[in-house]
């Protein structure tokens, strides 16, 4: 790599894409599937649930819950919800009578020694018209019923919330008259936000690849980078002036093993000081990123405006201009990271991550197909064993709980794109990796590459099917999520067939797969010419 610089955002890029390659959908409750014996009596599907609350007569906070496996199911329209009075029972766990009045009311309970059913069927028969259980963690856990079920009959809501949200019920039962409303609206099947993610993401993939040749000036065929210190005037590569970054065989096979050890630690040691240290890495990137494609533009719109230079420490000689870029680009980082918790704060995060996943697919690039069809490889076995496989050996889904934040606070890293759920009265964001749009768009700058260097039209060509591979594959990912109920799902199980495998049908049945394979080892002759 040609300057300082150069090479610790490409220390960075290893950082960026191994700790978040898989589709997840985030502000959703949590659940914890169990086993769930097969009975009339608790056969219900699980609802995320609303618990709106009223102190005084006056609304206050909403909070969320998830529904037991039996009981009745609850209304999808507060506005057909009853509002009901909030009692905390005697004994707490309602495991057995409770010596406060129950009838008509929402009755707190903790969660105690005793199973789910047996306090529901406690607390109905002190005339409870609804239980809600208070968990002993920030989880919600599936409530299913005890394998011997045949007599139970429930006939009340039963609902759990965490033990934050159980607190902050005790303390407005305490400071005034508590009403709670329980009702589970439906959420839409497709929200508009994954549309707009997936152009975002395959966006994203179509500027990288036609990146170069937008920001190359009609004088010179050179990248120019206002923060590297300037070369000599020496015979270099046009590659060595891109300062661009060829990912071997054996680089590839070792980032994958990397990434897993570096997924594992973070799903062990995840804080809220390890998400900031991300999160500096994530700004660091980002501002590189903008910066760089910032400059790019610049460069090729008013060439003049970057002649005048300054000497500055470390980068040498700089221009002016690119230093003002650089400082706004931190002044918007700086801002991004002051506002992270507002509701705009997505559109920070996307603007920072998509300027930086160009820049990265301008300096890393794959030199052929055969080392995309490794790399590629490994990273769908990699993404479908740490989504699906690893819970069997560990609590959970490693790739799910790391990229749902694991022990940091109620935080989630940074390295998503994310869209709210505009329409989903759950609210939440539909996200994807930036390790989802960074493997695939590594093939796809590769395809762009063969068909240029090959002189080849769109629909001849194979960057344009990579592409189309490539929407579809993320359409796939989606679709899963939504046949998944939401559950984690690895995007590269649907992406590299999609995008690899599209390209290498495509040149068999062109009878061009030799001519791609050997596409950038030396010798490439097109078999039309």
């Amino acid at each position: 790599m040609g300057s300082p610089s150069m090479c610790h955002f490409g220390l960075l890029v290893v950082l960026l894409i191994i700790i978040s390659t898989t589709s997840v959908k985030s502000g959703d409750v949590q659940t914890d599937d169990a086993s769930i014996p097969a009975s009339p009596s608790c056969h219900n599907e699980t609802q995320l649930v609303k618990v709106k609350t009223f102190i005084d007569g006056k609304e206050d906070e909403i909070f969320g819950g998830l529904s037991a496996r039996f009981g009745v199911l609850l209304p999808s329209d507060d506005e057909k919800a009853q509002k009901l009075a909030a009692v905390v029972p005697n004994p707490a766990m309602v495991c057995s009578n409770s010596s406060v009045k129950l009838s008509g009311m929402v009755a707190l309970s903790a969660r105690g020694v005793c199973d789910f059913t047996t306090k529901a069927e406690i607390a109905q028969s002190g005339g409870a018209a609804a239980l809600l259980v208070i968990n002993n963690e920030e989880d919600i856990f599936e409530m299913v019923c005890p394998q011997d079920n045949s007599k139970l009959n429930i006939s009340i809501p039963v609902v759990m919330v965490t033990n934050s949200t159980g607190d902050s019920l005790k303390s407005m039962a305490g400071s005034g008259k508590l009403e709670i409303l329980l009702y589970s609206p439906e959420r839409p099947v497709v929200d508009g936000g994954v549309a707009f993610l997936w152009l975002m993401a395959v966006g994203t993939v179509i500027c990288a690849s036609f990146w170069e040749e937008m920001t190359t000036t009609e004088q010179t065929e050179e990248h120019y980078n206002g923060l590297s210190p300037k070369s000599s005037q020496g015979g270099t590569s046009k590659d060595d002036e891109k300062e661009v970054l060829d990912i071997s065989v054996k680089g590839a096979i070792c980032f994958v093993i990397s990434a897993s050890l570096f997924l594992v630690l973070l799903y062990f040691f995840m804080s809220s000081w390890v998400l900031w240290l991300l999160l500096i890495l994530f700004c660091i990137g980002g501002v590189e990123g903008m910066h760089s494609c910032t400059m790019a533009i610049i460069s090729r719109r008013c060439k003049s405006s970057v002649q005048g230079t300054v000497n500055v420490p470390f980068f040498g000689e700089t221009t002016i201009v690119s230093m003002i870029v650089l400082c706004m680009c931190i002044a918007f980082a700086v801002y991004w990271v002051i506002h992270q918790a507002s509701s705009y704060a997505w559109i920070g995060q996307d603007i920072l991550g998509i300027c930086m996943m160009i820049t990265v697919l301008q300096v890393a690039r794959l030199p052929n197909i055969k080392v995309a069809s490794v790399l590629l490889s490994c990273a769908f076995i990699y993404d479908i064993f740490w989504v699906f496989i690893s819970p069997f050996f560990f609590k959970d889904s490693v790739m799910v709980a790391v990229a749902r934040g694991g022990n940091s606070g109620g935080g989630s890293i940074p390295m998503l794109l994310r869209v709210p759920r505009v329409f989903d009265p759950w609210g939440g964001y539909d996200l994807i990796g930036f390790g989802d749009i960074l493997f695939p768009g590594l093939l796809v700058c590769l395809l762009y590459r063969f068909d240029k260097s090959n002189k080849r039209s769109r629909l001849n060509g194979y960057h344009l099917w990579g592409v189309i591979g490539y929407g579809c594959g993320l359409m796939f990912t989606y679709i899963g999520l939504y046949l998944m109920d939401g559950h984690g799902q690895p995007a590269l199980l649907y992406l590299v067939p999609c995008t690899l495998g599209l390209s290498l049908v495509l040149a068999l049945i062109r009878g061009e797969l030799r001519h791609l394979l050997t596409y950038g080892n030396g010798s490439s002759p097109d078999p039309a010419v």
